[in-house]
């Protein structure tokens, strides 16, 4: 089949995620069919260095056998069976094993889920449940922030802050409010981030007392927002929230789908943060995406009273540890640690990105540049003096990421946020390559841009 085909075959059939379907089905989806290391292809025969790794996934980058072959050697043995009615398999209980062995010291049991949107149902369903064992089910509020990102199921959707999937949604699950995001560059340039971190934190509490601190449950974040526009918060902000949540006796959900297996520089975003959250959801690169699994590490306060007094919980799915996604998960955390690749992001990978990243802070359009472990953003503005943006008419985020397809390299666009989270195997050279791919892409759309919207350097 030509690429045509296959084009016209997915607009005749296939509705796509996030995608505005009639647009896509007038401009013909890109086909991509195989992949190696940091790089995609497509069916043109065009290279694309993966700047997202798939979907903030494929941490141990593409084309890795040794996956293939723990997948292969499951499926021989054992393709499928459940955790239910008192059984389970050697890769669920290896897998759980581990993982509590890699989580804070804390965390020693974990529930399997099929994604992370299950993942974030899960938690929601799991600290309702604590608050009635404990004698509390008032405790019904989960706080969460405007545009965090906890999935796409009705929960999921719930728990995130993004208006426009509220808006198709329908009546989110109730109980659960939003609060400002810790969005420096966005919301708080008008004072110093040190005080904008503290004051996103007293958001925080004053939301807490507005409520009544014996009705709100948990407080859910991401430790770097990542769908949000690799929204890194100022190091003043996780101290102080951690205080506020010590302060009322409120259970702390850090939602680690994204940051979790390396993308920081630890193994999990709240150690880089000194957080001890109570449950962490988890997807994406425990398998590096080459098969769908979630879980949610759930800490000691919560599940040793989930054990010890709650009974039967109702809630699991038919995925919930498939024996084939987890051999394969076992063998990517074995692989992450055998070769080291979490110490490289912190020590090496990410440093280096840090420093090259930043140059492109001196591109005129862009606004800021901030990276942390391997994920970054670029704030595409049209005064970098001001910050002021591009009129939205122009989709200049939208523009950008298709430049960049052009110039071969995938970027995120997050309005007119840039987006990069690159597999966590990319070398030092193919993150010259990534940088270089980015300003050329900035270079063009200066060029464009610069018809409607004079600059001085365009």
């Amino acid at each position: 089949m030509q690429t045509q085909d296959y084009q016209t075959l997915d607009r005749q059939h296939h509705l796509h995620p996030f995608t505005d379907f009639k647009s896509l089905g007038e401009e013909g989806s890109r086909i991509i069919t195989h992949a190696d290391g940091v790089y995609i292809y497509d069916s043109q025969g065009s290279r694309i260095l993966d700047g997202m790794a798939g979907l903030w996934c494929v941490n141990l980058g593409y084309g890795r056998q040794e996956l293939v072959d723990a997948a292969t050697e499951q499926m021989q043995q054992l393709p499928y069976y459940n955790n239910f009615f008192k059984t389970t398999h050697p890769p669920a209980v290896k897998l759980a094993a581990k993982l509590s062995e890699l989580a804070p010291e804390h965390i020693n049991h974990v529930f399997f889920t099929g994604s992370g949107s299950e993942a974030n149902d899960t938690v929601l369903r799991m600290i309702r449940r604590y608050w009635a064992i404990k004698g509390k089910p008032e405790k019904q509020w989960v706080i969460s922030r405007e545009n965090g990102y906890h999935g796409s199921t009705v929960a999921g959707m719930s728990l995130g802050g993004m208006a426009p999937m509220h808006d198709q949604g329908g009546p989110c699950v109730p109980g659960i409010t939003h609060i400002c995001q810790p969005y420096w560059f966005g919301e708080g340039r008008d004072m110093s981030q040190e005080s904008f971190g503290k004051q996103c934190a007293q958001a925080l509490e004053e939301q807490i007392l507005a409520l009544g601190e014996d009705k709100v449950a948990a407080f859910i974040a991401e430790p770097v927002q990542g769908a949000g526009g690799a929204i890194i918060p100022p190091d003043s902000y996780w101290p102080a929230v951690k205080e506020v949540l010590a302060k009322y006796d409120i259970l702390l959900i850090a939602d680690e789908v994204i940051c979790g297996f390396g993308r920081l520089g630890e193994w999990f975003g709240s150690t880089h943060y000194g957080l001890k959250p109570d449950l962490m959801p988890i997807a994406k690169g425990l398998s590096s995406g080459y098969l769908p699994i979630g879980a949610v590490l759930v800490g000691d306060r919560v599940a040793d009273t989930l054990i010890e007094d709650g009974g039967e919980f109702f809630h699991g799915f038919t995925y919930s540890g498939h024996p084939v996604c987890a051999a394969v998960a076992l063998k990517n955390l074995e692989l992450l640690e055998s070769e080291r690749v979490v110490e490289k992001v912190r020590d090496e990978l990410g440093p280096y990105l840090a420093k090259r990243w930043q140059e492109l802070a001196e591109h005129p359009l862009v606004g800021e540049a901030r990276s942390l472990g391997l994920i970054g953003a670029l704030e595409i503005v049209a005064d970098k003096s001001t910050g002021e943006r591009f009129d939205k008419s122009l989709s200049a985020g939208n523009l950008c990421r298709d430049l960049c397809f052009e110039s071969g390299l995938v970027m995120r666009s997050v309005g007119d946020t840039m987006v990069i989270s690159p597999p966590l195997t990319i070398t030092c050279d193919e993150i010259d390559e990534l940088v270089s791919k980015a300003r050329l892409a900035l270079d063009k759309i200066a060029e464009k841009l610069a018809i409607t919207h004079p600059m001085e350097s365009a």
